[in-house]
């Protein structure tokens, strides 16, 4: 079963509060695609230091949110000109390379040709037009990401701070030259894309969606408490607002920033915090356990699991 649904709110806790329910939700025998706009937003990721990622006084001064998603990675700028999507399916049903499909058959009545790029881009003509992001929950599994259409550059250059060694690392010397509207390439709008999004969802997975009505959603109890969480200072900046990077690192996997308490009579470590663009969302929280009580002479021991060299490359940065 197929199940389509577009949003009428602009307001990023709203969109983000129907996303988590989807996922959240115990119905296990459909594949969603949810399409949503949010006014004038910077979204950071779940391990983000927001301060750090954006001007969070100038944009709250313009009438701006800062959201914070439930999944890893970098920080991006939505406005009116962007639509996003997100695909939520129950682990035997989720299928990235599906997913991805729908993004590429929806732009080919435009003429576009797309490909995916690193560990979570898709390119149009070498340049970026959709970030992505990815997060598995109890029984269901999530993919989301943006399609910039026509979005505010000059707005995205004033909020967003971009770490100059992420540009480094792409060889560009700034953000827009990376990135690109889509309707700089063909006749697109955020509105006019909806339909052949939705056709080719149903190409893909070869079965008719069924619309789902945004309102009925809005009122479910469930999406009304995930709207508080999703817009309470306590998430939204929390520790961050203290956090002050003594160390900082820049590794093919994403970038990092530590804070670290240290009893230096005991020759502990007594507190650390990670900030981090990692797709890992767990990432951050495995390494701050793992400092927090370690030597400040020898590293603590490492497992052997698939994050094993994540781990290591920040533990060189203290040790």
């Amino acid at each position: 079963m197929l199940h389509f649904i577009v949003s009428n709110q602009t307001n990023p806790y709203w969109n983000v509060a129907v996303e988590n329910y989807l996922v959240e939700r115990e119905a296990a025998d459909a594949v969603v695609m949810y399409l949503w706009k949010n006014r004038r937003t910077v979204v950071v990721g779940m391990n983000q230091n927001p301060y750090a990622e954006c001007d969070v006084a100038m944009l709250q001064a313009d009438g701006g949110y800062v959201m914070r998603r439930t999944t890893g990675g970098g920080a991006v700028y939505h406005d009116d000109g962007n639509l996003n999507f997100s695909f939520v399916a129950p682990y035997e049903l989720y299928d990235q390379a599906k997913q991805f499909e729908v993004i590429r058959r929806a732009l080919l009545p435009y003429g576009l040709a797309s490909e995916l790029s690193g560990r979570n881009d898709l390119l149009c003509c070498g340049r970026k037009f959709s970030g992505n992001a990815f997060s598995k929950g109890r029984h269901h599994r999530l993919h989301h990401g943006t399609l910039l259409i026509k979005g505010n550059m000059d707005d995205l250059s004033r909020y967003l701070h971009v770490n100059p060694a992420k540009m480094q690392k792409h060889g560009v010397s700034s953000v827009q030259s990376r990135v690109v509207n889509l309707s700089e390439l063909a006749d697109i709008t955020s509105e006019n894309i909806v339909p052949h999004l939705l056709s080719a969802f149903e190409e893909v997975y070869g079965e008719r969606a069924v619309t789902l009505d945004f309102d009925r959603l809005m009122i479910e109890p469930a999406v009304v408490d995930l709207y508080k969480k999703y817009s309470s200072d306590e998430w939204l900046y929390g520790r961050w607002r203290n956090f002050k990077a003594q160390r900082s690192a820049q590794f093919d996997w994403g970038h990092v920033e530590l804070e670290l308490d240290v009893d230096e009579e005991k020759g502990l470590i007594t507190g650390a915090a990670v900030a981090t663009d990692a797709l890992d969302v767990g990432l951050a929280e495995r390494i701050e356990a793992l400092l927090c009580g370690a030597s400040t002479k020898q590293p603590p021991r490492v497992g052997e699991g698939a994050d094993a060299g994540m781990i290591m490359d920040v533990l060189k940065m203290v040790y």
